[in-house]
């Protein structure tokens, strides 16, 4: 009877072992981008994006011929275009954490008793008025598109209508088609912004991985990321707890 029951004891623990199976899938299964490189978000169908961060006017605070002015350079902005644009505007709770720094390490420098209380009450002040308020960072971005149909393989196409995590060609030649396909759209959207005032950029890998993180993670601020790490055999984790932090800083 005992022999039995080691038995059944035994099956059942080797059954529950084959049927319970590890998870192997990730987050990034359900994000459709497969890679950052050379300033270009590339996704996984094989298509990539340029992202272009552009500066704002306060247009209510212009004259009516400033205003004029400004409305027909953007409409002939936009009849200039050939290609697809898409303009994203994104309202970010203002992060001041740095500027309250820099205003404590400032009063801790200060000598005179009376400036430093100047400016711990100016820090406080600043503190009090964000919390009271819902500050907002407004941030203007223009992303210039490039489709896998560009690549112009049917077999690329057939693989990327086939199978949706493989890219339809090799990633150098996606990142460098692209390249040349969105390169000469970007300038010309920048000189057409010059003439409407506006300043324009375009976004690096650092502030493209910045930019996916805030978005992926609405109310965080995008933790210091270090590209070098992420391009490693070993994947470090961006976000350290206090404890890991802690123990860095004794070694």
């Amino acid at each position: 009877m005992q022999n039995n029951f080691i038995t059944f004891y035994f099956l059942l623990i080797t059954h529950y072992k084959m049927s319970v199976q590890p998870i192997l899938s990730t987050t990034q299964d359900h994000l459709p981008i497969h890679d950052i490189l050379e300033n270009l978000v590339i996704l996984k169908n094989g298509s990539a994006a340029m992202v272009i961060e552009t500066s704002a006017v306060n247009f209510g605070l212009l004259s009516q011929e400033e205003q004029d002015a400004i409305i027909y350079a953007y409409a002939a902005l936009l009849n200039s275009l050939n290609f697809p644009v898409q303009i994203l505007i994104r309202s970010e709770r203002k992060d001041i954490s740095a500027y309250l720094g820099l205003l404590a390490a400032a009063a801790k420098k200060q000598m005179s008793p009376t400036k430093r209380s100047w400016i711990e009450s100016y820090r406080q002040f600043v503190a009090d008025t964000v919390q009271r308020r819902n500050v907002l960072d407004k941030k203007f971005y223009i992303i210039l598109p490039f489709s896998s149909l560009e690549l112009g393989s049917v077999k690329s196409l057939g693989l990327a209508v086939a199978n949706q995590n493989r890219l339809p060609a090799p990633l150098t030649e996606i990142v460098k088609k692209a390249q040349v396909s969105l390169g000469p759209k970007r300038d010309h959207v920048v000189k057409q912004l010059e003439r409407i005032g506006l300043t324009a950029r375009q976004l690096t890998n650092k502030e493209l991985l910045s930019l996916l993180y805030r978005t992926y993670n609405p109310g965080y601020a995008a933790p210091e990321i270090d590209t070098v790490n992420l391009t490693a055999p070993l994947v470090e984790p961006i976000i350290k707890t206090n404890e890991q932090e802690t123990m860095n800083k004794k070694q």
